[in-house]
């Protein structure tokens, strides 16, 4: 629509930041006239964007924000130049006749829904222009624009406003949410409430070692009764024999003071015989056998001390990095609030070009290479809490492999042990949208699975065995490879080649992926399932088997 002819002798009555008549005239130093509003909101715009205040005109820039005066003299000048132009234009408008209106004036107060100059629906929006329109508008002067309905266009626009009023609703709950833990601070409730949280905690675990501690004392009390009766049986044994040895001791004197050679010589075999046959039986019958016991239970207890030493000092540390992540993520949220404003340009900067075109995203892209997988990598430990005895783990819980000790002994188990089957599960459950992690194998048969938590650990069916049932999947390898679920086994023709093997897991989608690792990626199996909580990664071994986790961190680009 065409602007408004202003006369030459009115420019010098115009603002010269909105081009309009000046609106309450005032001046600054530089002696430039604004409209009050006008200069104020600018003068405001740099001090919001930490600038000094300068004039739009001239550019002269101020120490400090001017003081703003009221110009009476060409407040006054406007207000005639304005009555008079009005009266011009009154006078003008009686002789002319009126000027056909187009499609954008037709905002009356009766809000009339047709076009004031056609009579048509006003049902079709410009996006160019961004003007409602009638179709007889569209042809004659909107040709070659971006054309929608003005109900589509509607619900483009309350769709974007009612984005950014779910959004601004999440950082408002997230403000009141940080405002209220902020308040828990500063009257240090929360900080007693996490101490007092964390001491029965702690409590806890130290009266479960207690309990334990207790029935350890309680097997050591009956080793000690059984090796006491055994020892009072040991020493009476030998009294017999001692009495008896002394016996003999005193024969032999008699023996050697008696002065006939015939008698000595009719009494030594028979002596003889007797003398070696008690030193026989006294050496056989001293044992450390009772003492056994004692020896196989200070090595468990030696061990599963410095497990715990470990575990708590590796545990204790990830508490530390828990805590510096969550003040990360703190941080970051703090930023969130910028999100309305690239929400409103990115919606502004749509309602200027065509709906309906789609990208292609990374997230839509599958990995092909190694690089690509290793973007997914995860951190995975395992739990020797879980192990079975005859396992052995070690390298900072990166590797298993059987045990070089077996004890004949008791062992202490930890109730999430497993009991028949020489299986382990790793600490970390995996739940993200995708994870990749790598394992070698050295040996002929192994399973690598992934299984939930509340796997059956003490079984002696198949219950508890990796893919032996529907809380795991497991790849068995030996001669070739096999996958297993419930119980069913599905054969593969593929032969094992490499020793490192990769696993890719899509927790959402529900897709797990078995991958032989070398130069390329050769996908042995795609297992395709819906996963209902956290999958725990872990492996059985066979004979002569050793089992490690890859570091994937020095791997990735």
């Amino acid at each position: 629509m065409a602007e408004p002819r202003i006369p030459g002798r009115m420019n010098c009555l115009c603002c010269g930041i909105c081009d309009e008549v000046l609106r309450n005239p005032t001046t600054i130093t530089c002696g430039h006239n604004f409209c009050m509003q006008c200069i104020q909101d600018r003068f405001a715009y740099d001090e919001r964007t930490k600038r000094l205040c300068s004039c739009p005109e001239c550019g002269h820039k101020f120490p400090a924000r001017p003081q703003l005066t009221r110009n009476t003299f060409l407040a006054d000048l406007v207000s005639r130049e304005a009555a008079s132009q009005k009266r011009k234009h009154s006078e003008a408008s009686k002789q002319a006749p009126k000027r056909a209106r187009s499609c954008t004036d037709t905002r009356t107060s009766s809000g009339s829904n047709l076009c004031v100059r056609h009579s048509s629906p006003l049902d079709i929006y410009c996006c160019t222009d961004e003007q409602i329109i009638c179709a007889v508008c569209a042809q004659a002067e909107h040709r070659g624009h971006t054309i929608g309905s003005v109900r589509e266009e509607r619900r483009r626009k309350q769709e974007e406003l009612k984005n950014i009023q779910t959004k601004s609703m999440q950082i408002l709950q997230k403000q009141e949410k940080k405002w209220k833990n902020v308040g828990k601070i500063q009257k240090q409730e929360e900080a007693r409430k996490t101490q007092d949280y964390c001491e029965s905690v702690l409590a806890g675990v130290i009266d479960s070692l207690q309990r334990h501690y207790m029935s350890v004392r309680e097997r050591i009390r009956g080793h000690e009764e059984e090796a006491a009766a055994q020892v009072e049986i040991s020493l009476q044994t030998l009294q017999v024999k001692m009495e008896e040895m002394r016996k003999r001791d005193a024969e032999l004197i008699r023996l050697t003071q008696t002065d006939s050679d015939v008698h000595f010589l009719q009494k030594w075999p028979s002596l003889r015989h007797l003398c070696e046959k008690q030193h026989l039986h006294l050496v056989q019958e001293v044992s450390e056998e009772p003492l056994l016991p004692f020896t196989f239970i200070k090595k468990a207890v030696e061990q599963l001390g410095k497990q715990l030493e470990e575990f708590c000092d590796k545990e204790f540390a990830s508490i530390s990095q828990t805590a510096d992540i969550g003040e990360q993520q703190e941080s970051e949220e703090e930023t969130e609030e910028d999100d309305i404003q690239q929400i409103w340009e990115a919606s502004t900067a749509r309602s200027h070009s065509l709906s309906g075109v789609n990208t292609l995203t990374e997230q839509n892209m599958e990995p092909k290479t190694r690089a690509d997988f290793l973007e997914y990598a995860c951190g995975l430990s395992l739990d020797p809490t879980t192990a079975h005895e005859d396992l052995f783990i070690y390298d900072d819980d990166k590797e298993v492999r059987l045990s070089p000790l077996k004890f004949k002994g008791k062992a202490i188990r930890h109730p999430e042990r497993f009991i028949h089957r020489r299986q382990v599960l790793c600490r970390e459950g995996l739940q993200a949208e995708r994870c990749y992690y790598e394992i070698e194998v050295e040996g002929e048969k192994a399973e690598i699975a992934l299984a939930y938590k509340g796997i059956d650990r003490k079984s002696r069916t198949a219950l508890s065995a990796f893919g032996g049932n529907a809380n795991s999947w497991s790849l068995d390898r030996s001669t070739n490879y096999s996958v297993s679920h419930r119980a069913d086994s599905i054969q593969l023709t593929t032969n094992p080649s490499q020793r490192r093997l990769g696993v890719y897991l899509k927790f959402k989608e529900g897709t797990l992926s078995f991958y032989e690792v070398s130069d390329t990626m050769i996908l042995l199996y795609n297992v395709k399932a819906k996963f209902t909580e956290p999958l725990y990664p872990g492996f059985w071994l066979g004979e002569k088997c050793c089992i490690r986790i890859c570091d994937l961190k020095e791997d990735r680009p």
